[in-house]
């Protein structure tokens, strides 16, 4: 355990803020700004464009769908239990810097998936093969690098795609429905199973039903919560912007800014909320058909502010407000802080609400993350020279869904967050040399 956090500490340090954020900054300067001088363009070729989507047949996966089961993987247990811990441990300004890092992350984003749109390629099935193992390969040249980003992303989703997802579901229902942990955790692995059996398309077509209403759900429900406190406001940002500025016990200067609570837990949460620089939206991404490069490089955009800007935004906002208003019991934090802040305006119902949106954010990372892993398994196998991951990947991930409902994961919590961290490296760099690739929208 003490490897394990030492390790954590290392990989999750200051020269990794600076990476993250000076990789986002760099294709910001090299866009001109694009995700907030091109606006207009970008959210109308995104958002404003859902109604005029065609559908392209049962088979095909379409952008919106690619879409849904990117929200689905990146909104998740980090938009409430990352967030409540982000300001814990991080203060008011944790906030700020999840939106600075959300910023420049829209860029990297797009850097990410325009160039596996680039690079991807139909194997035998009709499938689509795509992700930075890829662009890793043909791109950069060299396969090494690609096997390396492989096997961070497919322990990663064991880990937070699929053991912490499910446990956060289990403790819900076990503590607000009283049902065993193992009985939850045989309902959630048969659900997970008919999905994931079913293939890209099936995982895709419950994505798509499941995001929109989930989330619009608890978009609402805070914005009720925030309205109700709205005296309290202009405190709640002035307070964002005075401690987002302040180096706390880490002492001045540059190296103790970087280290200080609020820039380390806000970048890094934000990180863990939205993806952006792991490279997993290039994969998820993929699957769409009848797209562009740029088109798919939008739609990561508006992932990231989507899921950062606005949901966590949200819970923070909840959070802070009630904190301002009548203050929280010392202690509290996670998914129970989250809870107890709506609860405040909303009665039982806010937390009823809370519990049910992780379950169901949780839910779809589960099947998401699945997609995910599985094509980086399957990049995997066939670089040993077997033809796809087949069975064993599949039981192992239902495995790890089971696992997850029954055992207590503070260890498996610190690898993901690892494994999580590890993924970046490799990917920054291959975004740095295939930098002049990345084309951007006139």
């Amino acid at each position: 355990m003490q490897i394990a956090q030492e390790l954590h500490n290392v990989v999750w340090g200051p020269w990794t803020m600076v990476l993250l954020l000076g990789t986002g900054l760099w294709f910001t300067i090299r866009s001109g700004g694009f995700q907030i001088r091109r606006l207009p363009l970008w959210w109308s070729r995104t958002v404003g464009n859902l109604w005029n989507t065609k559908d392209e047949g049962v088979a095909a996966v379409t952008p919106f769908q690619s879409v849904c089961t990117a929200l689905a993987a990146t909104i998740g247990t980090g938009n409430i239990v990352g967030v409540a811990t982000a300001l814990t441990a991080g203060g008011a300004g944790a906030l700020f810097w999840m939106w600075l890092s959300a910023l420049v992350g829209m860029m990297t984003a797009y850097a990410e998936t325009s160039l596996g749109q680039r690079y991807r390629y139909r194997k035998p099935d009709g499938q689509w093969m795509c992700g930075p193992m890829i662009y890793m390969e043909r791109g950069v040249g060299c396969p090494m690098l690609g096997i390396l980003y492989a096997v961070f992303a497919v322990a990663a989703s064991f880990g937070m795609g699929s053991m912490v997802q499910s446990n956060a579901i289990s403790t819900v229902l076990e503590a607000d429905a009283g049902i065993p942990l193992p009985a939850s955790g045989m309902v959630i692995t048969l659900l997970v199973a008919v999905i994931i059996l079913g293939g890209v398309g099936r995982i895709a077509r419950v994505t798509e039903r499941l995001v929109p209403v989930s989330a619009g759900i608890y978009l609402l429900s805070a914005l009720i919560v925030i309205i109700s406190c709205r005296r309290v406001l202009p405190e709640v940002f002035g307070r964002i912007w005075t401690e987002a500025w302040s180096p706390g016990a880490a002492g001045g200067g540059i190296a103790g800014f970087l280290m200080s609570r609020g820039v380390r837990y806000g970048v890094s949460r934000g990180v863990f909320s939205n993806e952006a620089g792991l490279g997993s939206l290039a994969v998820l991404h993929g699957a769409a058909e009848h797209t562009t490069p740029e088109e798919q490089g939008m739609w990561a955009m508006f992932e990231v502010f989507f899921d950062t800007i606005v949901i966590c935004t949200l819970t923070a906002l909840v959070i802070l407000c009630i904190q301002c208003e009548s203050g929280i019991p010392a202690g509290s934090d996670g998914a129970v802080l989250t809870a107890y802040c709506f609860s405040q305006k909303l009665g039982s119902l806010g937390k009823i609400l809370v519990s049910g949106s992780m379950a169901t954010f949780a839910f779809a990372t589960i099947i998401a993350w699945y997609y995910l892993g599985a094509q980086t398994a399957e990049y995997l196998t066939r670089r040993m020279g077997r033809s796809g991951c087949g069975r064993w990947y599949v039981c192992l991930y239902l495995a790890a869904v089971f696992a997850g409902c029954v055992c207590k994961l503070e260890l498996v919590w610190l690898l993901s967050d690892l494994w999580n961290g590890l993924m970046a490296f490799p990917n920054l760099l291959a975004l740095w040399l295939l930098s002049a690739q990345v084309d951007f929208p006139s």
